[in-house]
């Protein structure tokens, strides 16, 4: 007898909180390629997150049932692999030595064309597929733009207190992590904090506008800019961070984002965003809610600029300050113009008087330590 084989079937394993599908990218083996217990089989993508899916055991791909950019339902058989079962094998008989199969001979690499050319020297348009993260992007920004009623207000806030605090905290900060200290935990932490003033900015509302959902955590979203699109993680219960958990937080998620290991539930469950424009040099801009939140903070490019100031006999002096503008996207259902002023105000007002631990921006010991709770 020869050896017979059981057939196992490969399904698309749960991929996070919310996933229930996603689309088959690319297929790391084919139909006869053998694989290992663990190996990566194929590569898929979701609305948060690229990811392998590893074969469940070691054997042959017999079928792949679901092809390249197929979208499948969480728990759907998208292959079978063939497990070797060893049974009671019959006295070998010699054989003569089969004759070697002939290989194909791989064509030389051919250098691809250069790029057709208009009248005039110009090029001729490229038409690519868009990536799925693209696309799902893409989905995602419409379908927030017609289910909320968004509105962006601006305010601008002096960051010179801050600027005083980051100098002192800086050279400490890189010595223990070897990482640059940027305004954004400072912002990102008196953001926080002005959450608990006012509670509506960090509230849903569902479908039927009929309740809110008011939040007792702040899982504050992070957009990080990757290769590979938009992402944004999310940190934990950012109540309870202080500047440098802050910075460590946020420079781990983008890392995360970056290198492609970032969990599918690690971009999940946020109910706060913030977004740094300003690392690309933007003054502002009015960004889009990421849905079901209520609310998006922009954070601008920090710039030094001229301010006009009266001392206290009334003469006009100009200044040279660092200077941010804030941009609060709301979603206009909930949370009233006035509403958005006024958190910007707060948030303004920590970063304006900011002094030394405030918002817990004490370097945390070496051996750690959480903030605790407001």
């Amino acid at each position: 007898m020869t050896p017979a084989e059981n057939e196992i079937s490969v399904i698309l394993p749960g991929l996070g909180e919310g996933v229930t599908e996603a689309t088959i990218t690319r297929w790391l083996k084919t139909v006869g390629d053998t694989v290992e217990l663990d190996e990566p089989l194929l590569e898929v993508a979701t609305d948060k997150v690229d990811t392998e899916i590893p074969a469940p055991a070691a054997g042959t791909v017999v079928q792949i049932v679901e092809p390249e950019d197929a979208l499948v339902a969480v728990g759907a058989v998208v292959a079978t692999l063939g497990i070797a079962a060893p049974t009671r094998t019959a006295t070998p008989v010699s054989a003569p030595p089969a004759d070697p199969i002939p290989q194909p001979i791989p064509a030389d690499a051919e250098e691809p064309p250069p790029a057709a050319r208009l009248d005039g020297g110009a090029s001729a348009d490229r038409v690519e597929k868009l990536p799925r993260i693209r696309r799902t992007i893409a989905r995602r920004m419409v379908e927030s733009l017609h289910t909320a009623a968004q509105l962006t207000t601006v305010v601008e806030a002096d960051l010179t207190s801050v600027a005083i605090r980051r100098a002192e905290m800086k050279q400490q900060f890189h010595e223990r992590t070897g990482s640059r200290l940027s305004y954004l935990p400072f912002i990102a932490v008196a953001a926080v904090d002005a959450l608990a003033e006012h509670p509506i900015i960090n509230a849903t509302v569902d479908s039927e506008c009929s309740e809110v959902t008011y939040h007792g955590s702040v899982h504050l979203g992070m957009a990080v800019d990757s290769t590979k699109g938009l992402m944004v993680p999310v940190i934990r219960d950012a109540q309870h961070q202080g500047v440098v958990e802050m910075a460590t937080a946020i420079a781990s998620a983008a890392a995360a984002v970056r290198d492609g290991s970032i969990a599918p539930d690690d971009l999940s469950g946020g109910t706060f965003t913030i977004t740094n424009t300003g690392s690309r040099g933007a003054l502002f801009d009015t960004p889009i809610i990421n849905q079901p939140q209520s609310a998006i903070l922009g954070v601008g490019a920090v710039t030094e600029r001229l301010v006009p100031e009266h001392d206290t006999d009334g003469a006009l002096l100009i200044r040279i300050r660092p200077m941010a503008y804030l941009s609060l996207t709301y979603d206009h259902r909930l949370i009233d113009g006035a509403d958005a002023a006024r958190y910007l105000t707060s948030v303004r007002a920590r970063l304006e008087s900011w002094s030394r631990g405030i918002s817990g921006d004490e370097p945390v010991p070496a051996g750690g330590g959480a903030r605790s709770p407001r």
